[in-house]
C-alpha cells in the first residue's frame, strides 16, 4: 500500500475531477507494479498497475488506496478488469464515499471470490485524499490558505506584504495553488495587491481565478470570474463542475465571512518568526471575533512541517451547525 501512496502523489495536479488514486500489484515472483490515475479519460489507477504487470497479474495481489469503481464511465469498471485478470487479493485504503461505488466496488470483488481487506494505511490515505472525500461527502471543498507573522499579521500598517515568508513558503503556496481547480481572493486584495494568482514556482496548471466583487479591468487577475451573489451558491456550482480544492487566499474580510460561516474544511498557516509588535499591522481576520471563551472554535492541527524558517500549520475546525 505505501508503493500505491507513493504513486499517487504525482498525479495530484492533473487527474480532477477524479481522485488522484495509486495501485501497486505485488505478483507471485515479488515484483511490484505500480500505476496512478491519469488525466480525466485516461486509466485509472489500478488498470494502469494491471497493464505494467501483464499476464503475471494472474494470482497477484493488488492494494489501491481508494475503493475500485464498478461502473462505466469515460473507462470500463476497475473491478470487472481486476477479477479478469486473475488477481487473488486487495487491499483498500479507504472506501469510495461516491454515490455510484460506496461499497459496491468491494461487493463485485467479494462475489468474484476475492479476499478485500479494507482500512490498509487508511490514516494516510484519508490525508491524501482528503479534499476529494470532503468534495464526495458535502458536494463542496474549500482550503484557505494565509501567511502570517508570529503575531497573526499579514500585512504592514502602509500595506506592505512582500515578503512575509521565505522562499520555501512561497513555493509550497505555489505547489497548494497547482493541486486547487480554483483560486479566490477578494476586489480588495486586487486593488491592493494586483496578484496574478497563478503558478510560477512549481510545475502544474494555474487554477481558475475567482474574484468576489469587480476586478478592475487591468488587473493582471483576469480572466477570472467576478463572484456578487451568495458564496455558498459560488461553491456549489463549483463543485458540480469539478472543482474538487478551491483555495481561497484572502484578504482579511474574505477570510472572516467565509470563516463565520464555517466554510473552510482546511486552514493553510505559513507562520514566519517575525513580529510586528502592535495592533496597527493588518490582521488575519477582521470584525467581531468569539465573544467568550465558550464560543471559542477548536480544532486539531492535523500536519506541520518546516520550510525554510517558517513553519506550516494545517488546522481543521470542528464543524459548526448552520
Amino acid at each position: 500500500m505505501q508503493h500505491a501512496i507513493d504513486a499517487a502523489w504525482p498525479v495530484r495536479t492533473t487527474t480532477a475531477p477524479n481522485p488522484w488514486v495509486g495501485a501497486a500489484l505485488l505478483t507471485t515472483d515479488g515484483a511490484v507494479h505500480v500505476g496512478a490515475t491519469q488525466p480525466p479519460g485516461g486509466a485509472h489507477a489500478e488498470i494502469g498497475a494491471l497493464a505494467a504487470a501483464g499476464s503475471d497479474a494472474a494470482g497477484a495481489t493488488l492494494a489501491t488506496t481508494l475503493e475500485p469503481c464498478c461502473h462505466a464511465g469515460r473507462t470500463g469498471p476497475c473491478t470487472t478488469a481486476i477479477i479478469e485478470a486473475g488477481v487473488v487479493r486487495v487491499l483498500i485504503g479507504i472506501e469510495d464515499p461516491d454515490k455510484q461505488v460506496a461499497g459496491e466496488g468491494i461487493k463485485a470483488l467479494r462475489d468474484a471470490g476475492i479476499e478485500v481487506v479494507v482500512g490498509t494505511l487508511s490514516a494516510e490515505v484519508t490525508v491524501q485524499l482528503e479534499p476529494y472525500l470532503h468534495h464526495r461527502k458535502t458536494g463542496q471543498s474549500t482550503s484557505s490558505s494565509s501567511s502570517p507573522t508570529l503575531d497573526g499579521r499579514t500585512a504592514a500598517p502602509d500595506g506592505g506584504s512582500e515578503w512575509i515568508t521565505g522562499e520555501e513558503a512561497r513555493t509550497d503556496v505555489h505547489q497548494m495553488r497547482a493541486e486547487s481547480q480554483a483560486i479566490l481572493v477578494g476586489a480588495g486584495t486586487v486593488r491592493a495587491d494586483n496578484p496574478s494568482l497563478n503558478v510560477r514556482l512549481v510545475e502544474g496548471p494555474s487554477p481558475r481565478r475567482i474574484v468576489l466583487g469587480t476586478a478592475p479591468a487591468d488587473a493582471n487577475v483576469h480572466p477570472c470570474i467576478e463572484w456578487v451573489g451568495p458564496i455558498p451558491e459560488l461553491l456549489d456550482l463549483l463543485a458540480a463542475d469539478g472543482v474538487l480544492q478551491l483555495m481561497v487566499e484572502g484578504g482579511a474580510n474574505v477570510a472572516s465571512e467565509f470563516h463565520d460561516a464555517g466554510l473552510i474544511d482546511r486552514y493553510v498557516l505559513y507562520v514566519a518568526p517575525a513580529i510586528f509588535g502592535g495592533n496597527d499591522a493588518h490582521p488575519l481576520f477582521v470584525g467581531d471575533g468569539a465573544p467568550t471563551m465558550a464560543d471559542l472554535r477548536r480544532g486539531r492541527f492535523v500536519a506541520t512541517r518546516q520550510l525554510g524558517n517558517d513553519i506550516r500549520l494545517d488546522l481543521t475546525l470542528d464543524k459548526i451547525d448552520r
